[in-house]
């Protein structure tokens, strides 16, 4: 640069590798050029080289801490579609994205017919989660179970609970699709317990309370889990139509679309005469 000598502009640049801030060392050049035509006072070119230093770093804190959590698809609850779900209370919904409920280490309920966006939501809550900096987990129950059940015959359960129990937000999912394996519930309550006014979670199911003795195939088990899950609790009751079968309901049995809830998506009347309505509105929203 004509008005900076180069040896101090190699120096900033060695001093910029050891401090190992790469998209400062990248746009340094340009930032000099900027003060030397007047449009950089040397106060905001500082500015710029340490904001985009930590842009850069906070984004690739936010993609490695997203595989850590293991979350099974990034979602956001902008992409969420409110207006398909209107038992969904939105003001309630975005107060959780706060994340108040995971220093409260509440558990929250989303609870639902397939293909209502249960899992949609907890994955949005969980990438705000991690963008705000706390420790999460995903993972369905099957999983959860298989894991608790896998390191008790190793001998490693407390340690493996231990785990679980690092993270300020723990997801489950699917509680309710398959069975619950024999033992299953009680290890899965003694995770619970292991959190219960500790750490937060966020649980997702297709069934109801009353159905969690059929579901982990104790009642006594499904009681104690409820008893410390439902103490400290905000239950969402999702009772809309299935998102992803919205424009193909009218091919299901019928005793098949009653069960799920679900109705065929109305067709604009400017496509009435002109074929199949679209099918990617909303693809977001793809996860029940």
């Amino acid at each position: 640069m004509n008005g900076t000598p180069s040896a101090v502009i190699d120096r900033v640049k060695r001093n910029l590798v050891g401090l190992r801030m790469p998209r400062a060392l990248e746009i340094l050049d340009v930032t000099l050029r900027g003060i030397e035509r007047g449009e950089t006072t040397a106060l905001d070119a500082l500015d710029i080289l340490l904001t985009e230093e930590l842009t850069l770093r906070e984004n690739r804190r936010v993609r490695m801490a997203l595989q850590m959590a293991r979350l099974s698809a990034v979602k956001t609850l902008a992409g969420f579609d409110f207006a398909f779900q209107p038992s969904l209370d939105k003001s309630r919904v975005m107060a959780l994205a706060e994340l108040q409920f995971i220093g409260r280490a509440e558990a929250v309920h989303l609870i639902g017919p397939p293909g209502t966006g249960k899992t949609h939501l907890s994955l949005a809550l969980g990438v705000e989660a991690v963008k705000a900096g706390r420790s999460v987990y995903f993972a369905s129950l099957a999983d959860v179970i298989a894991t608790l059940a896998r390191a008790e015959r190793e001998g490693a359960l407390r340690e493996k609970i231990r785990y679980f129990c690092r993270f300020s937000l723990l997801i489950v999912d699917e509680i309710g699709y398959l069975p619950v394996t024999p033992g299953g519930g009680n290890l899965f309550f003694q995770l619970v317990n292991a959190r219960y006014e500790k750490g937060a979670m966020i649980l997702t199911s297709n069934r109801g309370f009353a159905e969690w003795g059929e579901i982990f195939g104790d009642p006594v088990v499904a009681t104690a889990l409820l008893d410390r899950l439902l103490h400290h609790a905000v239950v969402f009751q999702i009772e809309g139509s299935s998102y992803r079968l919205r424009e193909h309901a009218d091919l299901l049995p019928e005793h098949v679309r009653m069960k799920a809830s679900i109705q065929p998506a109305p067709i604009p009347p400017t496509l009435r005469h002109r074929g199949r309505p679209p099918k990617n509105g909303g693809a977001d929203q793809d996860i029940g």
